[in-house]
């Protein structure tokens, strides 16, 4: 016999700390009952650990563990506060863990109860479920990160790991439907976590196309899995054959249908990839337009530029990073392929030899495990998606709020300077920045806020991120110490030139309060207003720093966003549209404070508030300071009244508040 596993020391820990609390007499019991609540958290940390929990979870409920406890009848549990307990730590996430796996085992028949059916057992976990996609796909929303240990966070994305396992996902289709349009409404460049969707509903939902329900669902299956008349009961691998024996007509409809697919969500198939290089290569160069869904204008870039982009096409395109067909697409639609530097930029990435770490970083957050691409190939495709798509970056699961809004800004506002930062990245594995006259070498400062880099983010990202985050802390901390938010000095330094020299925040350190609050929103309002500023519009995003609230509208942190347009939305409301780095559809802030991200005038990609609630969330931004001193008397204090309120009920009650006039 080999030597015990660590799960199986665990599991025979665990057994004996069970006897040990079922044999405890009201006095040791409390005791008792903590060891082997210790003991359940340690074999949480796996899917097998909770396999042997489950296992004995009828011998630890009927043992008392849930007595006297919120759980003690599973059936006045309410499935919408199980993502609060999860959230809340040990050992109140523990219990709550137990109490998932006590109903899944009554679901399953394991476990028999007289207070609730296996039925009303099952209905409750696929409740808690869909109330859970953030913990199902392993994808915490910005409030769980910073809430959150890493421990937590596994041992609960552990739990929904095991669930979804063995629970029938049938009747949480329609909340599905919702999640995958909220994602694919923002057009995000990562798009694996949809695809998990996607591919788990393939797996473990019967759908019924008579069912209008249904419908919606078998769409996003067919963007990706067939999403042309000819792709239909034909292998990835086969489709070139098919493709062989179509005329020019029957290519013409199938590229049609492709195009359309993509441009529903923003969501590539394989398959693409094999038509729009078989088109290419039998230089069927008039169908490429209608193959990658391109309007005239895009068209018409096509045109000008098909030699170039042929080349490019078929050396980065493969049917493993297909998805850069659609930020490719995006690029003749916004113009920025026509750019020289950006041609000779993509060019030269053509030809560079990677640093042996950043290809190691861009393999590994490839999901390709047999590397069919190349990590070049995987990069420039990368750039594709950014420079087509660039509301569509994210941080992923990092505290990189301000990398992944640079690297947006960028790719907007400096395409060629993001293509030359991401060549040296990507050969030197280093990058240089100036702050106030001076070099800062990403290589020679001291680390990050990301201690372990999360790497569900794009080529791009994987390769500059960690750089940028380095040089962001440096300069950060060369900018402390002078009675003022260093993100003053840094914001321009950072990102660029186009970035107004005015700063505004909230927050004043010297009195480690908030100090003439109504001045900041009167700025504010005058900065972006058009109905305070003279009608004008923001010209470039405006990096701001928000206050990141629960729920309850308990301050919870800080985040930065960019600021992007302030317009009316359909309904005539004035509103603010952002970028927020971390793609989130579902998010509550608190006092009715929810941003959307589609239906209220958003572009894909925007997230929007109305803008007292944005405004009522947001600590720092920069402005012209010589414009705002003639506009701010423009703003009527109503409007100052409904954002004091809103701030001073939910993240205000953290500070103290001085009514001390500044001058802005």
């Amino acid at each position: 016999m080999g030597n015990p596993t660590l799960t199986e020391n665990s599991s025979q820990k665990l057994i004996e700390l069970l006897e040990e609390f079922k044999s405890a007499t009201s006095l040791t019991k409390p005791e008792k009952a903590n060891r082997l609540m210790g003991q359940i958290d340690i074999l949480c940390d796996s899917v097998d650990g909770l396999g042997v929990i489950y296992n004995l979870i009828e011998e630890i409920s009927e043992g008392g563990i849930f007595n006297e406890t919120p759980w003690a009848d599973p059936s006045k549990l309410v499935a919408g506060l199980v993502h609060w307990t999860l959230k809340s730590g040990h050992p109140n996430s523990t219990i709550e863990l137990l109490s998932e796996l006590r109903l899944m085992a009554i679901a399953k028949g394991d476990y028999k109860t007289p207070s609730i059916t296996a039925a009303e057992a099952d209905s409750f976990i696929q409740e808690v479920l869909v109330g859970n996609l953030e913990f199902v796909f392993n994808d915490p929303v910005e409030e769980t990160r910073l809430t959150m240990s890493e421990h937590e966070l596994s041992k609960v994305h552990n739990l929904f790991k095991f669930l979804s396992n063995h629970i029938h996902l049938d009747d949480v289709k329609d909340t599905l439907a919702e999640e995958l349009t909220l994602i694919c409404e923002q057009r995000p460049v990562v798009t694996e976590k949809q695809r998990k969707i996607i591919a788990l509903v393939k797996e473990k939902i019967e759908l019924d196309p008579n069912k209008e329900g249904d419908q919606k669902l078998l769409s996003f299956q067919r963007s990706i899995y067939r999403p042309a008349h000819r792709t239909i009961n034909v292998d990835v691998a086969d489709y070139r054959a098919v493709l062989e024996k179509l005329n020019n007509t029957e290519l013409y409809l199938e590229s049609q249908e492709m195009g359309e697919s993509m441009l529903r969500y923003g969501l590539v198939s394989a398959y693409h990839a094999v038509l729009l290089k078989y088109l290419i290569e039998k230089e069927y160069f008039r169908t490429v337009p209608i193959c990658l869904g391109l309007s005239p204008v895009g068209e018409s870039r096509w045109q000008e530029h098909t030699s170039y982009l042929s080349k490019l096409i078929l050396s980065t395109v493969h049917v493993a990073n297909s998805q850069c067909i659609y930020g490719l697409a995006k690029m003749l639609e916004n113009g920025i392929i026509a750019r020289q530097a950006v041609r000779s930029g993509l060019s030269n990435l053509g030809e560079i030899k990677l640093n042996s770490e950043v290809e190691e970083r861009i393999l590994k957050s490839s999901n390709d495990p047999r590397h069919e691409v190349t990590a070049r190939q995987y990069l420039i495709g990368a750039l594709f998606r950014i420079l087509g798509q660039p509301l569509g970056v994210g941080q992923g699961n990092n505290p990189t709020c301000q990398s992944a809004r640079g690297i947006s800004m960028w790719s907007q506002h400096a395409p060629a300077k993001l293509i030359n930062m991401v060549q040296t990245a990507a050969v030197t594995n280093d990058i240089t920045f100036r702050f106030e006259g001076q070099e800062i070498k990403a290589s020679t400062t001291g680390k990050g806020l990301v201690q372990n880099l999360d790497y569900n983010l794009d080529a791009v990202s994987v390769t500059l991120v960690p750089m940028l985050d380095r040089i962001y802390n440096e300069m950060m901390l060369r900018g402390s110490g002078r009675a003022e938010d260093p993100h003053k000095w840094v914001n321009p330094a950072l990102y660029g030139q186009w970035i107004q020299i005015g700063f505004a925040s909230a927050y004043d350190y010297l009195s480690n309060a908030i100090v003439d609050f109504d001045g900041f929103v009167r700025v504010f309002y005058a900065m972006c207003h058009p109905d305070y500023n003279g009608n004008h519009r923001l010209i470039y995003p405006n990096p701001v720093g928000i206050f990141i609230t629960s729920s309850k509208g308990d301050m919870l942190g800080f985040h930065a966003v960019s600021l992007l347009r302030v317009d009316k939305d359909p309904s005539g409301e004035y509103r603010a549209y952002f970028l927020n780095p971390n793609n989130e559809g579902r998010q509550d802030w608190g006092q009715g404070v929810k941003p959307s991200v589609y239906g209220n005038g958003e572009k894909h990609g925007e997230s929007s508030l109305p803008i007292h609630h944005f405004a009522a969330r947001t600590y720092a931004f920069h402005f012209n300071d010589l414009e705002a001193e003639l506009l701010v008397d423009n703003v009527p204090a109503k409007e100052v009244e409904k954002v004091r309120t809103l701030a001073k009920d939910s993240w205000g009650k953290s500070y103290t508040w001085l009514e001390t006039k500044k001058k802005w």
